[in-house]
């Protein structure tokens, strides 16, 4: 018996036996659907392309080759063993000391050296979604709220709210300037929220952006640290992809605004969410960061990383690569340059088709429109393309409302989790789809032409003419089109 049917016998709690995870998405719809039937090139090349993914796997043979060359970096080599006792001791919740020192290196590194940061500032856990959580915990009560520019993240929704009952209110963006946030709407949001009785306790942002690849200008980066200042809220910047910036303009951290643009603002209120799952394609090593300029968030933080303090052994092998300088200077230059040449070929391939993508120049991910191809301009019609792009197409994207998108028929659509042949025919099933569209919509028109032509006709016969005519066996969309409801 999994529990009564009474809250007297529920066996589990509220939070745990209810849909505050968020899974019940289509964000992870589409993933399920990639589980069921998982492509293969060489076992299964029927299966669903998973393109849902922010995955970056085009760079792990760099990190393989300094691998090899280092096997002093891991405690299970010959070399490495010397090191064992140590590593496999208890640690406190700082971590090691040199991992920390080292990763404060990097993050200043990433931002091209120019800000620094604090060892004694890093506070590890599990990856970034334990980052938010954490947050989550040390700034807000349930039934607080951020602030969020839409679209965003889906999975904020499960980092920020389910176990810490945080509430999300959009900040709404818009297509006709490429979603920039603007502090029109900013102000609006926040005092929508302040009539309803809401108390507003921060604003989360990601830059580079969550689904968009865009990043935020210093001016709107300067404004957000202003308004944080003069209404006492706080500021959450995820940069998981600070360092997957692969065209200009040069990515601006909040780190380098609150040094160099506003010198004046409350420092305690800004606080960094980082990772090594997106830059590095290392999301199973599970390490996040919370680099926060506030004292009592450092403290509690720290005491909090007890529930994710990624493993020492981990620790000291990252440690050990980070701290090489020049290959990381080489990893990341190299890196950028191949997430450039996939956007770049990407975007391409769609432009055969007529399918236009916002442009971006970060992350692992293209924002692709698909507007055009909707039935109407609704949610629904939306959720209907997804449908038929999963189930008959085969392809696992993901589409605007569940980025909490306010304009429908724009789709997240990753791009640097597989090879470059998975890739070629990922494409190829995607302009395939759309030709047989536009050609379905070609045969209505010229159906609806034809029609329009034949009732204009003088009449022979009668009644029973007319009515042949309008009952042309064309339908407006053929049954062959693409756009029928996928089951």
């Amino acid at each position: 018996m999994a529990g009564g049917s009474s809250a007297e016998h529920q066996l589990l709690s509220r939070i745990a036996a209810g849909d505050g995870h968020g899974e019940n998405s289509s964000y992870f719809d589409g993933w399920k659907a990639y589980e069921m039937n998982p492509f293969d090139l060489r076992g299964n090349r029927d299966g669903v392309i998973q393109m849902g993914l922010a995955e970056n796997q085009l760079s792990l043979d760099l990190i393989e080759q300094w691998i090899m060359e280092h096997p002093e970096a891991s405690i299970c080599t010959a070399q490495g063993a010397s090191e064992f006792r140590r590593i496999a001791n208890y640690q406190d919740y700082h971590g090691l000391k040199e991992f920390r020192e080292a990763m404060a290196k990097f993050m200043g590194q990433v931002r091209g050296g120019k800000v620094t940061f604090d060892p004694d500032r890093v506070v590890m856990s599990g990856g970034a979604t334990g980052a938010q959580d954490t947050l989550a915990f040390c700034l807000a009560d349930p039934g607080d709220a951020y602030l969020v520019p839409t679209p965003y993240y889906p999975a904020f929704d499960r980092d920020c709210c389910w176990r810490s009952g945080v509430k999300l209110l959009p900040i709404e963006c818009h297509s006709a300037n490429n979603f920039t946030l603007k502090q029109e709407a900013l102000v609006s949001a926040y005092d929508d929220a302040r009539r309803q009785g809401i108390r507003v306790k921060g604003i989360l942002v990601t830059n580079p952006s969550n689904p968009l690849g865009t990043i935020m200008d210093r001016a709107t980066l300067a404004m957000l640290a202003t308004f944080a200042t003069e209404h006492g809220v706080h500021l959450i910047c995820d940069e998981i992809y600070a360092g997957s910036v692969f065209a200009k303009p040069d990515f601006v951290s909040i780190a380098e605004v609150i040094e160099h643009d506003v010198p004046g603002c409350n420092r305690d209120l800004i606080h960094i969410a980082y990772s090594l799952s997106k830059d590095f394609g290392l999301p199973g090593f599970r390490v996040g960061i919370v680099y926060s300029y506030n004292d009592d968030v450092v403290a509690c933080a720290r005491k909090m990383s007890s529930f994710g303090l990624v493993s020492s052994q981990t620790q000291h092998f990252l440690a050990k690569m980070l701290s090489d300088a020049g290959f990381m200077a080489r990893f990341l230059a190299e890196s950028a340059r191949r997430l450039a040449a996939r956007h770049d070929r990407f975007i391409a391939g769609l432009r055969e088709v007529g399918i236009e993508c916002l442009p971006g120049n970060a992350g692992l991910f293209s924002w692709m429109d698909l507007r055009g191809m909707l039935r109407d301009k609704t949610h629904d019609a939306e959720l209907e393309l997804w449908r038929v792009i999963i189930h008959k197409v085969k392809l696992n994207v993901s589409p605007g409302t569940s980025f909490h998108c306010n304009e429908p028929g724009w789709f997240r659509v990753c791009h640097a989790n597989m090879d470059d042949e998975t890739m070629e025919v990922a494409l190829d099933r995607i302009r395939r789809f759309v030709r047989q569209h536009q050609q379905s919509k070609a045969k209505a028109v010229r159906w609806a032409a034809t029609r329009h032509l034949r009732l204009s006709l003088p009449r022979r016969g009668g009644a029973a003419a007319s009515h042949l005519a309008i009952s042309s066996p064309l339908a407006l969309l053929s049954p062959q089109s693409p756009m029928v409801h996928a089951s």
